[in-house]
């Protein structure tokens, strides 16, 4: 028959949730504490607790050797000789128990001790349980208690062990009432010096999962499925939901009848705004459908790899788009696992138009790269402003010639330099011509039609006029 002491161990272990040999244990540690600063020794002691009896014995265990010449350490080690005073059946290698009185010698110093070391040694079994009771149920849903509101934390009841619900995992919607039953998640299990910390949230995704499935049919039978959840507690929540069934409406399902469903659902988030969306597997038009309310434009990929995209909406929507302190597409970003970059239609024109000035920029080459072009010629370019090349194959002939120092003959220099340039810029040949030819034999070589002026037609071969004298005007050509 079990003594009062063990009956008593066995109902604290019931009630703590914890083996009765933990506490078995624990009290032998503390026998074996309070004995160890009674005798104020160093040895090797051990105690035992006798559970129909409820007496709990102590004693030193020694390891018993062959000769004194072994012993290295007396409080540990003893002679087979003198361990066969106390155990006629001692071996070498075997352990000596010498017993330690302990009743009547421990005093109220040493039970106190013993009292406190049995409470760690419960504290430490309870903190090994609820952990191990709670760490493989993150993420899941339980039925909580209020149990006292400390400063910002809420602490609840959720069974077996108090949990801790921070701010930052409450929504800033709600506040509690000591006794109110509410659903939480458990968000994660600490280990901490005080106890077990079990985290419970109000703000996390799973919670408004849990929600739709207990209030949806549909997503409880799996008929429809939810495929991304973004959520900011208190403020907005956006879910994408499918459905495996083509005459089901996933969107009409999670919404009800009059949104009965939906704002069930409302209602115990304490009026946190809720879009459905339709999920789609082009990432372009889930965008779309992800940065309702707003109208979207257009949506451009990026870069399909680093999941970047644009989104070009009109002027009067972009506020819409982009949301109140950016929550709209910052729930959308959540939602589809992408980046965004947003902006309006004027932005986007600006951003063409810089674009297009810094490649028409880039474009421009400076006169020196062009053979043939003498610097006293580049000199008088520069001097009448025309300091690229791009610059000088749009002049005409007349505007060339109106420059100061520049003839006839330059202006057909410049045109071959300048024929010459483009031509090895496209792969071609450069042109080499006999001096004196003009500007419509160069035209002509390079398989350029001749332009005409105002009513008339250029003729297919044009013949080559022969060389003026100077100050004489070049002969027309026959027709």
């Amino acid at each position: 028959m079990a003594s009062e002491l063990y009956n008593t161990i066995d109902a604290l272990s019931r009630e703590k949730g914890i083996d009765p040999q933990v506490v078995v244990n624990a009290v032998e540690d503390a026998i074996v504490v309070a004995t160890r600063k009674y005798y104020k020794t160093q040895e090797n002691l051990r105690a035992q607790l006798d559970k129909d009896t409820g007496k709990i014995r102590a004693f030193a265990v020694k390891t018993i050797v062959e000769s004194p010449e072994e012993v290295e350490d007396p409080l540990m080690q003893v002679t087979l000789e003198d361990a066969r005073k106390f155990d006629a059946n001692a071996q070498v290698g075997g352990e000596l128990e010498i017993p330690k009185a302990t009743e009547g010698i421990l005093g109220r110093i040493a039970a106190q001790l013993a009292k406190q070391v049995i409470f760690q040694k419960v504290r430490e079994a309870e903190r090994d349980t609820v952990y191990n009771e709670y760490i493989h149920r993150v993420g899941e849903i339980v039925n909580a208690t209020v149990k006292r509101i400390e400063g910002p934390d809420a602490i609840f009841d959720i069974g077996k062990a108090e949990a801790k619900a921070p701010r930052k995992e409450q929504s800033r919607l709600e506040s509690f009432a000591i006794g109110e039953r509410v659903r939480v998640v458990i968000a994660r299990v600490e280990k901490a010096s005080k106890g077990p910390a079990v985290v419970v949230s109000r703000a996390a995704p799973e919670l408004v999962q849990h929600l739709f499935q207990t209030e949806v049919p549909e997503i409880y039978d799996g008929t429809v499925v939810i495929r991304a959840i973004a959520r900011e507690a208190g403020e907005r929540t956006k879910i994408a939901v499918m459905s495996k069934d083509k005459e089901v409406d996933a969107v009409g399902a999670c919404v009800g009848m009059k949104g009965m469903r939906v704002q069930s659902i409302i209602r115990q988030l304490r009026g946190e705004k809720i879009d459905i969306i339709e999920y789609h597997e082009d990432p372009v038009v889930f965008a779309e459908k992800a940065l309702q309310p707003a109208k979207v434009s257009r949506v451009t990929v990026l870069d399909a790899g680093d999941k970047h995209l644009e989104v070009v909406v009109d002027d009067s929507q972009l506020s819409l788009a982009i949301g109140k302190k950016g929550q709209n597409v910052r729930l959308a970003a959540k939602l589809l696992g992408w980046k965004i970059d947003i902006k309006s239609e004027e932005e986007k024109r600006q951003e063409v138009e810089q674009q297009m000035s810094q490649l028409t920029s880039a474009a421009a080459t400076p006169l020196e790269s062009v053979e043939g072009l003498g610097e006293g010629l580049v000199e008088k370019l520069k001097g009448a402003g025309i300091t690229t090349v791009e610059a000088l194959a749009d002049m005409t002939p007349e505007q060339l010639e109106a420059i100061e120092g520049i003839g006839p003959k330059t202006v057909e220099k410049i045109s071959v330099a300048v024929n010459n340039y483009f031509a090895t810029l496209e792969g071609g040949e450069a042109l080499a011509f006999p001096e004196g030819e003009s500007e419509e034999v160069a035209a002509s070589l390079e398989g350029e039609a001749v332009k005409a002026e105002p009513g008339e037609e250029p003729s297919s071969e044009p013949e080559i006029a022969p060389e003026a004298s100077a100050g004489e005007e070049p002969a027309e050509p026959e027709e």
